[in-house]
């Protein structure tokens, strides 16, 4: 019933810059919060930047200066700007927004397919 549908992925010279976006679509009533992890070969997933509803965005130490995330409520999306890429920022980038999607109902997690980010020369 939601579907988060991640783009904007690829390959970037170090230094450079990305943006990743991520539409959420499906049946929502609200979003209390959406957010950005990564996972790399042999480590586990972890946060990116997150940012609930009407609240600021909160960054790991590792993007802090470097990535900006900001949202478009009208269009149920969420975006990341990716500055002054490092090679360790190499990683499958997952999207997560926490839904509810009528009127009383629990709020769900849901995850995105992942995009992947490659930071090389």
């Amino acid at each position: 019933q939601v579907q988060l549908v991640e783009s904007g992925g690829g390959l970037v010279q170090p230094g450079g810059s990305l943006r990743l976006s991520c539409a959420a679509s499906g049946r929502i009533f609200s979003i209390n919060a959406m957010g950005w992890y990564r996972q790399s070969p042999g480590k586990q997933r972890e946060l990116v930047a997150t940012i609930v509803s009407g609240g600021s965005p909160n960054y790991a130490d590792s993007v802090k200066g470097r990535f900006t995330m900001s949202r478009d409520d009208a269009k149920n999306t969420l975006y990341l700007q990716m500055n002054s890429v490092k090679p360790e920022d190499t990683a499958v980038y997952y999207c997560n927004a926490a839904i509810r999607s009528s009127p009383g109902t629990l709020v769900r997690t849901y995850w995105g397919q992942g995009t992947q980010v490659t930071v090389s020369s």
